[in-house]
């Protein structure tokens, strides 16, 4: 590479974004250096880094370069790295662990304990930038047919949206309720229809929402939350609002399942009349782990599925200040940083 400086992206912590000059990274042992693809911006971004210091202790934003929903081409690979090469486009998971834990090992590197543990665009460098330093076991490579904005969304939102639904067993047999049409829930529809459900609903609050998630053929129906009844064999709630959560349950058939997938708050039910005696499992599912980003990777790849068809705006780095004040609106569909091609 001849690029030795570039921009990067940070965060004050007063819903700012500021633009740097960074150095370009090089790989040390067991590590790579990707050319940026495209970099997405996710909920938690917005939360924990954007607007405020929310985390704090050793997994807060510590000033590094944000975005940890990224992929890209490898542009430099240390001599020991041998899954991937220099060429080859690959999907990041967006936790660096210790590798060696047992968690780690099943490829669940968000739970890792160690304190070796970095999340890209918390505590070491991330996406919102040209260049980007990875350890290679938090790589693989993209499957045929996806291109870098498809293969960015795959690290989080889809692999949580995977995840999730994989805990519930969705299959062919089953009527899929997604309650918020955010980014999250456009990622569980796409799924839940590459898995075959028989039918898809999505309910959102936000008009703008659900005008976008209309427009993209993964529902079969969208529209507002109603009282009208069980209707589903399946819910899944990605709005993380208590009356989101309260109405996932309360649309279930008996021996429903629901998972419930959207970040922070609480939510109170009647144990008894909306889990006990309808027979519903309940699971909570956070992220997904690298064989199974892969897994998800491969099956939207095999439909002809492409996540980046989730996306409503994509915008240049050097205009991110505007693309995470639209995302902060929460009222569209994703918004991905996107770079050009050399």
């Amino acid at each position: 590479m001849t690029d030795t400086r570039m921009l990067g992206a940070t965060f004050p912590g007063d819903s700012t974004v500021r633009l740097d000059w960074h150095d370009v990274p090089h790989p040390g042992p067991g590590q790579l250096v990707i050319r940026t693809a495209a970099s997405g911006i996710c909920g938690s971004d917005l939360r924990n880094s954007y607007r405020e210091r929310l985390d704090r202790g050793e997994r807060s934003y510590t000033g590094c370069i944000g975005g940890h929903e990224f992929a890209g081409t490898v542009v430099e690979a240390a001599a020991d790295v041998h899954a991937v090469s220099v060429g080859d486009p690959v999907l990041v998971y967006h936790v660096a662990g210790c590798g060696q834990c047992t968690v780690c090992r099943g490829g669940y590197l968000i739970h890792c304990e160690s304190s070796r543990r970095r999340a890209y665009g918390n505590q070491r460098d991330g996406g919102h930038a040209p260049f980007v330093l990875v350890d290679a076991l938090t790589c693989v490579r993209a499957p045929e047919g996806f291109d870098g904005v498809d293969a960015a969304l795959l690290g989080c939102g889809f692999g949580t949206a995977y995840e999730g639904l994989g805990r519930i067993g969705v299959d062919g047999r089953d009527d899929v309720l997604v309650v918020g049409l955010g980014p999250l829930g456009l990622a569980v529809g796409m799924i839940a229809r590459a898995l075959g459900a028989r039918t898809v609903r999505g309910v959102e609050l936000s008009a703008e929402r659900r005008l976008w998630a209309g427009s993209l053929a993964l529902f079969d129906e969208v529209g507002v939350p109603d009282e009208d009844g069980p209707v589903a064999t399946v819910s899944v709630d990605t709005s993380g609002s208590p009356t989101g959560r309260r109405f996932a349950l309360r649309s279930l058939r008996t021996w429903g399942r629901c998972a419930f997938l959207g970040e922070g708050g609480e939510v109170t039910f009647d144990v008894s009349e909306e889990l006990l005696h309808k027979e519903v499992t309940l699971s909570g599912s956070w992220v997904t782990s690298v064989p199974n980003m892969a897994a998800c990777a491969r099956l939207l790849a095999e439909r002809g599925m492409h996540p980046g068809a989730t996306v409503q705006h994509r915008i240049p780095l050097t205009d991110a200040d505007r693309a995470y004040r639209v995302a902060a609106e929460q009222n569209t569909g994703k918004v991905c940083l996107v770079f050009d091609e050399p």
